[in-house]
Protein backbone atom coordinates (compact mmCIF):
# COMPACT_ATOMS: atom_id res chain seq x y z
CA UNK A 1 0.00 0.00 0.00
CA UNK A 2 1.45 3.20 -0.77
CA UNK A 3 1.84 5.93 1.42
CA UNK A 4 -0.56 8.43 1.74
CA UNK A 5 2.10 11.55 1.92
CA UNK A 6 4.06 10.59 -0.99
CA UNK A 7 0.75 9.99 -3.32
CA UNK A 8 -0.07 13.64 -2.31
CA UNK A 9 3.12 14.43 -3.08
CA UNK A 10 2.91 12.84 -6.66
CA UNK A 11 -0.94 15.04 -7.19
CA UNK A 12 1.00 18.21 -5.87
CA UNK A 13 3.55 17.81 -9.04
CA UNK A 14 0.94 16.96 -11.35
CA UNK A 15 -0.90 19.48 -10.80
CA UNK A 16 1.77 21.98 -10.59
CA UNK A 17 3.11 20.49 -14.18
CA UNK A 18 -0.23 20.62 -15.89
CA UNK A 19 -0.53 24.56 -14.59
CA UNK A 20 3.25 25.01 -16.10
CA UNK A 21 1.82 23.98 -19.57
CA UNK A 22 -1.36 25.66 -19.24
CA UNK A 23 0.52 28.81 -18.47
CA UNK A 24 3.29 28.22 -21.53
CA UNK A 25 -0.23 27.63 -23.68
CA UNK A 26 -2.03 30.59 -22.74
CA UNK A 27 0.88 33.19 -22.20
CA UNK A 28 1.21 33.70 -25.97
CA UNK A 29 -2.45 34.29 -26.92
CA UNK A 30 -3.02 36.87 -23.84
CA UNK A 31 0.07 38.69 -24.68
CA UNK A 32 -1.18 38.91 -28.41
CA UNK A 33 -4.12 39.83 -27.36
CA UNK A 34 -3.11 42.92 -24.72
CA UNK A 35 -0.12 44.04 -27.53
CA UNK A 36 -2.77 44.53 -29.97
CA UNK A 37 -4.23 47.39 -27.76
CA UNK A 38 -0.69 49.32 -27.50
CA UNK A 39 0.15 52.61 -29.49
CA UNK A 40 2.09 52.92 -32.47
CA UNK A 41 4.77 54.59 -30.84
CA UNK A 42 4.74 51.68 -27.68
CA UNK A 43 4.63 49.01 -30.31
CA UNK A 44 7.79 50.26 -31.60
CA UNK A 45 10.35 50.80 -28.28
CA UNK A 46 8.28 48.00 -26.56
CA UNK A 47 7.64 45.94 -28.61
CA UNK A 48 8.13 43.14 -25.76
CA UNK A 49 6.44 44.59 -23.34
CA UNK A 50 3.37 42.58 -21.78
CA UNK A 51 1.19 45.03 -21.00
CA UNK A 52 0.47 48.38 -22.68
CA UNK A 53 0.69 51.93 -21.40
CA UNK A 54 -2.15 53.14 -22.68
CA UNK A 55 -4.80 51.05 -24.66
CA UNK A 56 -5.98 51.91 -27.63
CA UNK A 57 -8.17 50.72 -30.52
CA UNK A 58 -6.45 52.31 -33.18
CA UNK A 59 -4.78 48.82 -34.94
CA UNK A 60 -8.15 47.53 -34.64
CA UNK A 61 -9.78 50.69 -36.32
CA UNK A 62 -7.15 50.42 -39.06
CA UNK A 63 -7.35 46.47 -39.75
CA UNK A 64 -11.54 46.97 -40.00
CA UNK A 65 -11.31 50.34 -42.07
CA UNK A 66 -8.10 50.67 -43.88
CA UNK A 67 -7.85 46.85 -44.69
CA UNK A 68 -11.46 45.87 -45.33
CA UNK A 69 -11.54 43.14 -42.80
CA UNK A 70 -14.96 43.61 -42.27
CA UNK A 71 -16.13 42.48 -45.55
CA UNK A 72 -13.47 39.51 -44.65
CA UNK A 73 -15.43 38.77 -41.61
CA UNK A 74 -18.60 38.57 -43.14
CA UNK A 75 -17.42 36.32 -46.24
CA UNK A 76 -16.18 33.91 -43.43
CA UNK A 77 -19.22 33.97 -41.46
CA UNK A 78 -21.27 33.12 -44.55
CA UNK A 79 -18.82 30.56 -45.71
CA UNK A 80 -18.47 28.99 -42.19
CA UNK A 81 -22.55 29.25 -40.93
CA UNK A 82 -23.58 27.58 -44.18
CA UNK A 83 -21.37 25.03 -43.92
CA UNK A 84 -22.12 23.68 -40.35
CA UNK A 85 -25.58 24.65 -41.23
CA UNK A 86 -26.08 22.19 -44.09
CA UNK A 87 -23.47 19.84 -42.35
CA UNK A 88 -25.82 19.48 -39.44
CA UNK A 89 -28.84 18.92 -41.40
CA UNK A 90 -27.60 16.48 -43.48
CA UNK A 91 -25.38 14.22 -41.06
CA UNK A 92 -28.32 14.84 -38.88
CA UNK A 93 -30.26 12.59 -41.32
CA UNK A 94 -27.96 10.38 -42.18
CA UNK A 95 -26.72 9.34 -38.52
CA UNK A 96 -30.22 8.70 -37.56
CA UNK A 97 -30.77 6.49 -40.16
CA UNK A 98 -27.28 4.75 -40.03
CA UNK A 99 -28.63 3.86 -36.89
CA UNK A 100 -31.63 3.01 -36.94
CA UNK A 101 -31.90 1.59 -40.83
CA UNK A 102 -28.75 -0.40 -40.62
CA UNK A 103 -27.95 -1.53 -37.39
CA UNK A 104 -25.45 -4.14 -38.40
CA UNK A 105 -23.76 -2.13 -40.87
CA UNK A 106 -23.96 1.20 -38.84
CA UNK A 107 -20.58 0.28 -37.47
CA UNK A 108 -18.45 -0.31 -40.35
CA UNK A 109 -20.18 2.26 -42.47
CA UNK A 110 -19.09 5.08 -39.67
CA UNK A 111 -15.77 3.31 -39.49
CA UNK A 112 -15.78 3.96 -43.55
CA UNK A 113 -16.78 7.70 -43.28
CA UNK A 114 -14.11 8.51 -40.99
CA UNK A 115 -11.39 6.83 -42.92
CA UNK A 116 -11.46 9.53 -44.86
CA UNK A 117 -9.82 11.95 -42.12
CA UNK A 118 -6.67 9.67 -43.05
CA UNK A 119 -5.88 11.88 -45.54
CA UNK A 120 -4.29 15.39 -44.58
CA UNK A 121 -5.43 18.28 -46.78
CA UNK A 122 -2.42 18.79 -48.35
CA UNK A 123 -2.29 15.94 -50.33
CA UNK A 124 -6.24 16.06 -51.51
CA UNK A 125 -5.58 19.79 -52.59
CA UNK A 126 -4.58 19.53 -56.55
CA UNK A 127 -7.60 16.84 -57.15
CA UNK A 128 -9.58 19.04 -55.34
CA UNK A 129 -8.65 22.28 -57.26
CA UNK A 130 -9.06 20.39 -60.35
CA UNK A 131 -12.62 18.73 -59.55
CA UNK A 132 -13.76 22.79 -58.57
CA UNK A 133 -12.03 24.05 -62.02
CA UNK A 134 -14.26 21.33 -63.59
CA UNK A 135 -17.20 22.33 -62.17
CA UNK A 136 -16.67 26.17 -62.76
CA UNK A 137 -16.71 26.86 -59.34
CA UNK A 138 -13.18 28.70 -58.57
CA UNK A 139 -13.16 31.75 -56.77
CA UNK A 140 -17.23 31.39 -55.18
CA UNK A 141 -18.45 30.48 -52.01
CA UNK A 142 -20.20 27.74 -53.62
CA UNK A 143 -17.18 26.02 -54.64
CA UNK A 144 -15.43 26.72 -51.44
CA UNK A 145 -18.91 25.38 -48.91
CA UNK A 146 -18.82 21.77 -50.73
CA UNK A 147 -15.22 21.35 -50.15
CA UNK A 148 -15.66 22.12 -46.97
CA UNK A 149 -19.28 19.38 -46.79
CA UNK A 150 -16.61 16.90 -47.69
CA UNK A 151 -14.81 17.03 -44.85
CA UNK A 152 -17.32 17.91 -42.23
CA UNK A 153 -20.29 15.54 -43.00
CA UNK A 154 -18.18 12.50 -42.91
CA UNK A 155 -16.57 13.20 -39.48
CA UNK A 156 -20.42 14.88 -38.23
CA UNK A 157 -22.24 11.37 -39.20
CA UNK A 158 -19.35 9.37 -37.35
CA UNK A 159 -19.38 11.81 -34.12
CA UNK A 160 -24.09 12.31 -34.22
CA UNK A 161 -24.29 8.47 -34.58
CA UNK A 162 -22.93 7.58 -30.92
CA UNK A 163 -25.07 9.75 -30.29
CA UNK A 164 -28.45 8.41 -31.87
CA UNK A 165 -27.15 5.21 -30.52
CA UNK A 166 -27.98 6.36 -27.02
CA UNK A 167 -31.69 7.20 -27.17
CA UNK A 168 -33.91 4.11 -26.41
CA UNK A 169 -36.20 2.68 -29.27
CA UNK A 170 -38.86 2.47 -26.83
CA UNK A 171 -39.07 6.21 -26.72
CA UNK A 172 -39.61 6.46 -30.72
CA UNK A 173 -42.22 3.60 -30.01
CA UNK A 174 -44.48 5.18 -27.25
CA UNK A 175 -44.10 8.16 -29.51
CA UNK A 176 -45.42 6.37 -33.07
CA UNK A 177 -48.09 4.48 -30.95
CA UNK A 178 -49.34 8.35 -29.69
CA UNK A 179 -49.58 8.48 -33.36
CA UNK A 180 -46.44 10.64 -34.58
CA UNK A 181 -44.98 9.71 -37.77
CA UNK A 182 -41.61 9.12 -37.96
CA UNK A 183 -40.75 12.46 -39.20
CA UNK A 184 -42.33 13.80 -36.59
CA UNK A 185 -40.76 11.46 -34.12
CA UNK A 186 -37.35 12.65 -35.13
CA UNK A 187 -37.94 16.39 -35.10
CA UNK A 188 -39.79 16.19 -31.59
CA UNK A 189 -38.70 13.55 -29.29
CA UNK A 190 -34.82 12.12 -30.91
CA UNK A 191 -33.43 15.51 -31.37
CA UNK A 192 -33.62 17.39 -27.98
CA UNK A 193 -32.47 14.07 -26.74
CA UNK A 194 -29.13 14.29 -28.72
CA UNK A 195 -29.33 18.37 -28.86
CA UNK A 196 -25.76 18.45 -26.98
CA UNK A 197 -24.19 16.17 -29.66
CA UNK A 198 -25.96 18.21 -31.99
CA UNK A 199 -24.68 21.46 -30.68
CA UNK A 200 -21.18 20.57 -30.14
CA UNK A 201 -21.23 19.31 -33.73
CA UNK A 202 -21.98 22.25 -34.86
CA UNK A 203 -19.76 24.38 -33.04
CA UNK A 204 -16.37 22.25 -34.37
CA UNK A 205 -17.80 22.50 -37.65
CA UNK A 206 -18.09 26.58 -37.27
CA UNK A 207 -14.30 26.59 -35.97
CA UNK A 208 -12.79 24.49 -38.41
CA UNK A 209 -14.13 25.84 -41.28
CA UNK A 210 -13.95 29.63 -39.87
CA UNK A 211 -10.33 28.55 -39.18
CA UNK A 212 -9.62 26.47 -42.83
CA UNK A 213 -6.89 28.51 -45.01
CA UNK A 214 -5.23 25.82 -47.53
CA UNK A 215 -8.40 25.51 -49.38
CA UNK A 216 -9.32 28.82 -48.87
CA UNK A 217 -6.44 30.41 -50.31
CA UNK A 218 -6.21 27.93 -53.66
CA UNK A 219 -9.81 28.36 -54.52
CA UNK A 220 -10.65 32.12 -53.79
CA UNK A 221 -8.01 34.82 -55.65
CA UNK A 222 -11.06 37.78 -55.30
CA UNK A 223 -10.09 40.08 -52.34
CA UNK A 224 -13.66 41.10 -52.06
CA UNK A 225 -14.68 37.15 -51.52
CA UNK A 226 -11.49 36.35 -49.60
CA UNK A 227 -12.16 34.91 -46.08
CA UNK A 228 -10.73 36.22 -43.00
CA UNK A 229 -8.04 33.27 -42.82
CA UNK A 230 -6.22 34.01 -45.75
CA UNK A 231 -6.71 37.99 -45.68
CA UNK A 232 -4.69 37.54 -42.26
CA UNK A 233 -1.90 35.40 -44.92
CA UNK A 234 -1.81 38.82 -46.70
CA UNK A 235 -0.80 40.64 -44.22
CA UNK A 236 2.84 38.96 -44.54
CA UNK A 237 2.46 39.87 -48.29
CA UNK A 238 3.41 43.58 -47.66
CA UNK A 239 6.67 45.45 -47.72
CA UNK A 240 6.71 46.70 -44.46
CA UNK A 241 5.12 44.18 -42.13
CA UNK A 242 3.22 45.89 -39.19
CA UNK A 243 3.28 43.47 -36.22
CA UNK A 244 0.21 45.72 -34.80
CA UNK A 245 -1.92 45.15 -37.43
CA UNK A 246 -1.43 41.82 -37.34
CA UNK A 247 -1.42 41.06 -34.01
CA UNK A 248 -5.13 42.97 -33.84
CA UNK A 249 -6.02 41.05 -36.89
CA UNK A 250 -5.25 37.74 -35.72
CA UNK A 251 -7.14 38.73 -32.35
CA UNK A 252 -10.13 39.28 -34.25
CA UNK A 253 -9.53 35.80 -36.42
CA UNK A 254 -9.39 33.86 -33.27
CA UNK A 255 -12.08 35.57 -31.20
CA UNK A 256 -15.11 33.81 -32.26
CA UNK A 257 -13.72 29.96 -31.24
CA UNK A 258 -12.84 31.65 -28.02
CA UNK A 259 -16.37 32.95 -27.34
CA UNK A 260 -18.22 29.96 -28.76
CA UNK A 261 -16.21 27.02 -26.39
CA UNK A 262 -16.79 29.67 -23.13
CA UNK A 263 -20.49 30.22 -23.97
CA UNK A 264 -20.86 26.15 -24.39
CA UNK A 265 -17.66 24.50 -23.14
CA UNK A 266 -19.68 22.08 -20.79
CA UNK A 267 -22.14 21.26 -23.49
CA UNK A 268 -19.36 20.65 -25.74
CA UNK A 269 -17.33 18.72 -23.09
CA UNK A 270 -20.90 16.64 -22.11
CA UNK A 271 -22.01 16.09 -25.69
CA UNK A 272 -18.35 14.59 -26.57
CA UNK A 273 -18.34 12.33 -23.29
CA UNK A 274 -21.71 10.73 -24.08
CA UNK A 275 -20.93 10.40 -27.83
CA UNK A 276 -18.19 8.29 -26.76
CA UNK A 277 -19.90 6.12 -24.34
CA UNK A 278 -20.93 3.97 -27.84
Amino acid sequence: MRPVGRSKVGVALLYLFLSLLSVLAVFPLVWIILSSFKTSGEMASHPLAFFPETFTFEYYRRVLNNLHFATNIKNSLIVSLSATLITIVVSSLGAYGIVRFFPKAGKRMTKLLITTYMFPPILLAVPYSIIIIKLGLVNTWTGLVITYLSFSIPYAIWMLSGFFQTVPLEIEEAARVDGAGKWRVFVQVVLPIVAPGVVATAIYTFINTWNEFLFALLLINSSGKMPISVALYSLTGSEILDWGEMMAASVIVILPSIVFFMLIQRKIAGGMAEGSVK
